[in-house]
C-alpha cells in the first residue's frame, strides 16, 4: 500500500536536551489515527497542563503542488530537501481592466447609474417606472416618490455609490431629520444615509452604520454639500434547504476612503422598531435606495457581482 513518512515532534518544556525526532513510513490512512492516540491523552491528562508538548504530524508527497511545511528548524534525516517551486501554485487569473480612478467603473462592472437614466431602477412598490429626478448628473429622491430599487437582484456583490444633498436648514433639521436616506441589500438589510456632520443622533443610526445593528467604527462624514461615496463588500446570507439561516450577512463598508464596518455580522432585518431577526429563506434580491421625504441625491453607482 501506499506509505508515506510520519514526522512526530515531542517537546518537553522542562528539559530541551530531551527533545526527539521520530520518523516511520507509515499508510497514509494511519495518520489521522496516530494523531488521534497521541494528542487525545495528553489533553485529557494532567501532565498536559504542567509540560508544553508539540506534536507535530507532517504529510511529505514527492509531488510539487500538495505538502505540508512541517516548519522544523534544522534538516531532518529522511526528509526531502524543500525547493521554491513546491510552494508555487499557477493559474489563470481573470483580467479586469480598472478604471482610470478608483471611482470608475471597472470592465466587469454592471453601471446601476451614469449620470444620465435611471433605466436600471424601477418602483420597489409595484414596479412601475422610478419616479425620482434626474438631473446634473445625478439622481434625486422626490418626497413622497417612493423607494425604488433595481431591476437586476443580486447576492454577493461589490458596490460603489456616492450621496449628497440639498443645503440643509441645519437649525431646523437635526438627528434623523436632515439627509436621510438608504442603501438596502436585498431590499432588506439597510446602511443608513444620512448627514452626520456635526449632526448628533443614536450612533447606530448614523451615516456609515448598518441601521439599529452596528454603530460604525467612525464618523467619515463630509461637510454638507459635499459628495460622499461608499465602497461596499456585502456578502448575502446563506440559508439551509429547511430554511433555517445557515451563515448570517456579512459587510465590509469604506466611507470616503475609510473603514467603518470591517466585515460586521448583520444580525437579520434592519427594523426601525423591534429586535433585529432573519425573515424565511430568500435568495437574491435587489439594491434598493430609500424615499424618506428629504431630497438625497445619488451618483456613479455601479456594483460588481462577486
Amino acid at each position: 500500500s501506499f506509505k508515506i513518512p510520519l514526522i512526530c515532534v515531542i517537546r518537553d518544556s522542562d528539559n530541551e536536551q530531551q527533545n526527539k525526532i521520530f520518523i516511520k513510513k507509515i499508510p497514509i490512512h494511519l495518520h489521522l489515527s496516530i494523531f488521534c492516540c497521541i494528542f487525545r491523552p495528553l489533553i485529557n491528562q494532567s501532565i498536559f497542563m504542567k509540560k508544553y508538548v508539540g506534536v507535530s504530524l507532517v504529510l511529505l508527497l514527492s509531488t510539487t503542488s500538495h505538502f505540508v511545511n512541517a516548519q522544523i528548524q534544522g534538516p531532518l534525516p529522511g526528509v526531502m530537501e524543500m525547493k521554491p517551486q513546491m510552494t508555487e501554485i499557477y493559474e489563470k487569473i481573470p483580467v479586469v481592466t480598472p478604471g482610470k480612478t478608483n471611482a470608475d467603473a471597472p470592465s466587469d462592472a454592471i453601471v446601476l447609474f451614469d449620470g444620465n437614466n435611471i433605466s436600471e431602477w424601477v418602483s420597489a412598490k409595484d414596479g412601475s417606472a422610478a419616479k425620482w429626478d434626474v438631473k446634473n448628473g445625478y439622481i434625486q429622491a422626490k418626497p413622497g416618490g417612493g423607494d425604488i430599487k433595481t431591476k437586476r437582484k443580486f447576492l454577493d456583490v461589490q458596490l460603489h455609490i456616492e450621496w449628497s444633498e440639498e443645503t440643509p436648514d441645519t437649525a431646523k433639521h437635526k438627528g434623523q431629520d436632515r439627509g436621510n436616506s438608504g442603501v438596502f441589500f436585498q431590499e432588506n438589510y439597510e446602511l443608513q444615509v444620512l448627514d452626520s456632520y456635526n449632526n448628533p443622533t443614536y450612533s447606530n443610526g448614523q451615516a456609515g452604520s448598518i441601521y439599529k445593528d452596528h454603530a460604525p467604527l467612525v464618523n467619515a462624514m463630509r461637510p454638507p454639500l459635499d459628495w460622499n461615496v461608499y465602497d461596499v463588500v456585502y456578502t448575502a446570507p446563506r440559508f439551509k434547504a429547511n430554511g433555517k439561516l445557515d451563515l448570517p450577512g456579512r459587510i465590509t463598508v469604506f466611507h470616503n476612503g475609510v473603514l467603518v464596518q470591517n466585515n460586521a455580522t448583520i444580525n437579520g432585518l434592519t427594523n426601525y422598531i423591534g429586535l433585529h431577526y432573519y425573515p424565511e429563506a430568500h435568495g437574491a434580491g435587489s439594491i434598493k435606495l430609500q424615499d424618506h421625504n428629504h431630497p438625497v441625491k445619488f451618483r456613479n453607482i455601479w456594483v460588481r457581482e462577486l
